[in-house]
């Protein structure tokens, strides 16, 4: 059955979720959610939640999809294995190795990859498969065919509506290094919603130039169907319930074929929630709308232009606003200021504001309250044949859908006043607030029957306490903790070598060569294949089977050692051709569990460990395979798109452009072009990384955009030498790590 998946960041938004029609809802854990700052769930509000989309045959998915420290894999385990006891239909993980683990030891727990994961090709889904995981939450950038090859391997979702992530899922580092905030941790604090400029003929202006138009792929969905995709995902655990209620209802009217409802539908979106008037997103290419520089919030829906009368603003519309609907004023496509509504006349009404408005400047209502209303009004109910049988001298019995429940005493005769079937019916009507539309299959009354008010209430309740209870599926799930962490001995290191990760690599002396191409189409060059150390090719995060065929390419002419993954797909890769594997930041190793899988069904030759560990929790992750990065280029994001919006007849294609911030800190943005010749681009650090690692772990160096590479290489041990030569710098997270 096809799936429409709604986000629920709170009760009120599970609950406008199932009444619209969801086939099902995620929401996140009071701990270890990728949205810390979504309301999400504790343990009763969770139970209460489980119990009441399971009456609807909503199934309810837990995200606990952060990155999880050594010193938290316990509890999370633990939390885990409670959430899954109390019902919860799937548990999403970013963590694949972790997920792997957890799979071994619990098999029954039914594991979703989270788009954290970044799965984007057919040997990511296999690697998902493998590992244990029954579905696959995809990269918002994986391109329509590659979704058609992963559906015929794994169960598959696909995001359809809602906030896109302006990097490549799971490797933003921006918020984290801006300030100690990690998204992969659930804290993100959206540095790519604010304001730049770049070093770029016709972008100079300050806009939101890193911010993405909301995703809609609305009628769209049919191709996705026919790729085999069976789960539709809707953004927005931070959103309000009428948005949630707006996005489900225009989902369902799609699949349910109401194209009579769709006009409305598409109206009470953009009134809910509408950043940038939407855009279908990558997997069907870049379009027009894809950025949303001008504006970066909520815009609403348009509903008429400003008339500038006697000083005063007027707006000349059909529309019927109510006291509390609010609205956003835009000049040429950008935000000038916010309203209220003011006087209301025969023709329109009159605006409140702040604002210096223009003659011509469009008004877009944001908070439409009689909207929001009719989304929330709606109430699913269930039907639900009871039968009673109420007999003089006997227990008292109550039975619907299996459950039965028998009173702990006999029924009572009556001196005066026998209990009626009307009185009878009428106290089990009462739902207590559940959502039953109560019939009853069988009501039996035999002789004159005494039962207190207070007692036949009590009974009621009950009855329908256990019935609610029935619902949460939790039979059998009896799982019980157990610690998936290691013991590492501690590396004792004969040789510390040292890895660069470069393009070329001319009089660079290194033990191992990553090489990570400027241009896909393009030769390796001869410092590379000539040169004296072990050679890695740089499997990128984001990697195509297109993409993997060149890097297949490159493994053969450079006679190439292994290969360096950034993404869990890139360890099958190295494995189907017979190369070792040298397992990249990418991959975000944080505990000790995700690495013992990785040595163990892997084999691989060496490991770096995440970015955003500090030197405490990398000294205990450390192996004789262990790799640190200390020092050069720090990347803080993979754009899979071109942020120029593909004006590429007046492009001048320079390697590297530059990002400036509010605060006037500068980030290199590197070009390069993959397989296809189309371009794609990172986002480095404003600062470079100094520091000499850890005696116990190798030494990683990323030199991507340095252009003294030698010298760089040359000075890894040196801090001092270091500061002076990248003038700007940090130490990452080496010394604090992250929250």
């Amino acid at each position: 059955m096809l799936e429409i998946l709604a986000p629920a960041g709170n009760a009120e938004c599970a609950q406008a979720a199932i009444n619209n029609g969801a086939n099902a809802i995620y929401l996140g854990y009071s701990s270890f959610s990728a949205r810390q700052n979504a309301g999400n769930f504790d343990d009763d509000a969770l139970r209460t939640t489980i119990q009441t989309a399971h009456i609807h045959g909503v199934k309810v998915y837990v995200a606990m999809n952060t990155l999880v420290k050594e010193k938290e894999l316990d509890a999370f385990i633990e939390t885990l294995v409670s959430v899954w006891n109390m019902g919860a239909d799937a548990i999403i993980m970013q963590d694949a190795l972790l997920g792997r683990a957890v799979h071994e030891k619990y098999p029954q727990i039914i594991l979703h990859l989270s788009t954290q994961a970044g799965c984007c090709s057919l040997n990511g889904a296999r690697f998902a498969k493998e590992s244990g995981f029954s579905r696959v939450i995809l990269a918002r950038e994986t391109p329509l065919a590659e979704i058609k090859e992963i559906a015929s391997c794994i169960e598959t979702e696909v995001f359809v509506q809602g906030a896109l992530c302006t990097c490549f899922s799971g490797q933003c580092y921006f918020s984290s290094f801006a300030g100690g905030n990690s998204g992969n941790r659930g804290l993100c604090k959206q540095p790519c919603r604010k304001t730049y400029t770049y070093d770029r003929n016709g972008f100079e202006e300050k806009s939101y130039a890193l911010s993405l138009s909301d995703l809609s792929v609305g009628e769209d969905i049919q191709k996705l169907i026919h790729a085999g995709v069976v789960s539709f995902k809707i953004e927005g655990r931070m959103r309000r319930a009428e948005y949630v209620a707006a996005a489900v209802s225009y989902y369902r009217a799609i699949l349910d074929e109401k194209t009579d409802a769709f006009s409305q539908c598409i109206s009470d979106l953009k009134r809910t929630y509408n950043r940038g008037n939407y855009t279908r997103g990558l997997t069907f290419g870049q379009d027009k709308k894809f950025l949303s520089p001008l504006v970066q919030g909520h815009m609403g829906e348009k509903i008429g232009v400003v008339k500038v009368i006697n000083g005063k603003f007027f707006v000349d519309t059909s529309f019927k606003p109510m006291e509390k609907d609010a609205f956003k004023i835009l000049r040429e496509g950008k935000e000038v200021g916010g309203a209220f509504v003011g006087k209301q006349d025969k023709r329109g009404f009159w605006l409140s504001t702040n604002a210096r408005l223009k003659n011509g400047d469009g008004v877009f209502i944001t908070t439409d309250q009689a909207v929001n209303e009719r989304l929330l009004h709606r109430c699913k109910e269930k039907n639900l044949r009871v039968s009673l049988t109420f007999k003089e001298g006997e227990f008292a019995i109550a039975s619907a859908e299996g459950v039965s429940l028998v009173s702990k005493e006999r029924l009572q005769s009556a001196n005066n006043h026998a209990l009626t079937k009307e009185e009878l019916c009428g106290c089990f009507l009462k739902t207590d607030g559940l959502p039953f539309q109560v019939e009853f299959e069988n009501v039996e009354i035999e002789g004159a029957i005494f039962i207190p008010k207070s007692m036949l209430n009590a009974f009621r309740r009950e009855f329908y306490a256990l019935l609610l209870q029935s619902y949460a599926n939790t039979e059998g799930r009896d799982y019980t903790f157990t610690s998936l962490r290691k013991s590492f001995l501690g590396a004792v290191l004969e040789k510390q070598e040292t890895a660069v990760i470069a393009s070329t690599f001319d009089g660079v002396q290194t033990d191992i060569a990553i090489y990570k191409a400027d241009d896909y189409c393009s030769a390796l060059p001869i410092s590379f294949k000539t040169g004296n150390f072990k050679k890695y090719i740089f499997y990128p995060a984001f990697c195509t089977s297109e993409d993997e065929e060149r890097l297949a390419d490159f493994c053969r002419d450079g006679n190439v050692d292994g290969v360096y993954a950034e993404n869990y797909g890139g360890l099958l890769f190295a494995r189907e051709h017979g190369l070792k594997i040298f397992a990249g930041t990418g991959l975000n190793l944080f505990n000790s569990a995700a690495i013992d899988k990785l040595l163990r069904d892997f084999d691989v030759t060496y490991y770096a460990l995440s970015k955003e560990l500090n030197a405490e929790e990398i000294k205990e992750l450390c192996t004789e395979q262990a790799f640190v990065l200390s020092s050069g280029d720090l990347k803080l994001m993979d754009l899979i798109y071109c942020p120029f919006g593909k004006t590429c007849s007046a492009c001048d294609k320079k390697g590297v452009y530059h990002l400036t911030d509010e605060n006037q800190r500068v980030f290199p943005v590197r070009r390069y072009v993959a397989t296809k010749g189309e371009c794609r681009f990172e986002v480095y650090n404003c600062a470079r990384l100094i520091g000499k690692g850890i005696r116990q772990a190798h030494t990683l160096l990323d030199l991507t955009i340095t252009d003294d590479k030698s010298k760089a290489v040359e000075i890894r041990n040196d801090e001092e030498q270091q500061k002076k030569i990248y003038k700007s710098y940090t130490s990452g997270h080496f010394k604090r790590g992250v929250l």
